[in-house]
């Protein structure tokens, strides 16, 4: 299934979002929950799967999988019913960057974490990476560390916290937070390490494991994870006095 062609304007600086364009009967499916705004003539539809695969047994499968990574069973299908050009816009929960990759110049499929999808055009095939190391990533990684599979040869869109680093390996190998990691093309292969000794691991700050992603290919990094803006947040609400009579 070819992709849809659809156009987009990436809007914000610190806290951006992305218009996407549809021309009638385009259509872009995005996460429960992702959309911003639309224009009169845009309708959506909750469906099961991404549609790339309309089959029972397809839908099934894949429903499966989105459940065992605790993701919402549901995608969400927004297509132009009008004859004019009409907009639809699309923004995380918290701030960031939208990060716009053309899959067609990218080999066709990218990996990356579960909550950086944010929408893509019709005929992208959303998967989990069911992959053999997907188990101890996901048991050690510590910040819900769950592989997305996007497939196809039009555009998506991911969202970075913070800024986002772009990173390009030749046989190359790089350490990196966990939770600061967003997305890699094929070719670079990943891992989860002990980031060191006890004391390194309970101590430093760093957290307990590190992901290592070496070969080549492109990766993209966010500098400020949610968890960790969390994090920091929850630490600096002062905690109540309780006062005695």
């Amino acid at each position: 299934m070819r992709c849809h062609e659809v156009d987009y304007e990436i809007l914000g600086q610190g806290s951006q979002l992305v218009e996407v364009t549809l021309d009638y009967g385009e259509t872009v499916i995005a996460e429960a929950g992702m959309m911003n705004y639309m224009e009169s003539g845009i309708h959506f539809d909750t469906k099961l799967g991404d549609g790339s695969d309309d089959s029972m047994l397809g839908k099934l499968w894949s429903m499966s999988k989105r459940l065992v990574s605790k993701e919402s069973m549901f995608v969400t299908h927004f297509t132009n019913e009008d004859t004019k050009r009409r907009v639809v816009a699309f923004a995380a929960p918290y701030p960031g960057t939208v990060v716009p990759l053309d899959l067609s110049k990218l080999g066709g499929r990218v990996f990356c974490q579960k909550d950086a999808f944010l929408c893509a055009a019709y005929g992208t095939k959303v998967d989990i990476a069911l992959t053999k190391r997907l188990g101890r990533a996901g048991f050690f990684g510590g910040e819900g560390f769950v592989l997305q599979t996007l497939e196809g040869d039009g555009l998506v869109f991911l969202h970075a916290g913070g800024v986002i680093i772009e990173k390009q390996l030749n046989e190359e190998e790089l350490r990196v937070d966990t939770g600061s990691l967003v997305g890699f093309t094929e070719g670079i292969d990943y891992d989860v390490q002990l980031a060191g000794g006890l004391r390194t691991m309970f101590f430093g700050g760093e957290g307990i494991v590190l992901t290592k992603l070496s070969g080549t290919g492109t990766v993209w990094l966010q500098s400020m994870p949610f968890p960790r803006l969390a994090d920091r947040i929850v630490g600096s609400v002062p905690v109540p006095e309780h006062k005695h009579d």
